[in-house]
């Protein structure tokens, strides 16, 4: 279960429907009724509630998703680029102790981070909703 407030327009979630899980994207929130609106992959839309939903873990395949290229280094850390953006992970397929910048704010994320979450502090530092397909 996410909590309300972490929930925003274009992030990526996991949904619960019939005792299935599906990935989704929020296309729209109900501030009043704590409810967001789920358009899943396999075009259903529907209002769920925070308990329905579910964090995606943040990894190389979600960022391929989003649009992110991979550039590995000699050291062996990898860096992910999408425009002036970048993700540096200091060993392969290791999300939970790395580096985000954009232009002149950086940021170092010291433990693991879901999708959603990642999806947020993009847009904080940059203005520009990251979303699928981008």
């Amino acid at each position: 279960m996410l909590k309300f407030s972490e929930l925003k327009v274009g992030d990526l979630v996991m949904v619960e429907f019939d005792e299935q899980l599906k990935e989704g994207e929020i296309i729209d929130v109900n501030n009043l009724d704590k409810q967001v609106c789920i358009l899943t992959n396999d075009g259903q839309e529907f209002w769920y509630e925070p308990k329905d939903t579910q964090p995606i873990t943040l990894d190389e395949a979600q960022l391929f998703k989003l649009g992110f290229q991979k550039q590995a280094n000699g050291d062996g850390s990898v860096k992910y680029l999408k425009g002036a953006f970048r993700v540096l992970i200091h060993q392969p397929d290791n999300f939970s102790n790395f580096e985000m910048w954009y232009r002149e704010d950086k940021r170092h994320i010291s433990q693991p981070i879901h999708l959603h979450d990642f999806q947020n502090k993009y847009y904080e530092m940059t203005k520009v909703h990251l979303t699928k397909g981008e």
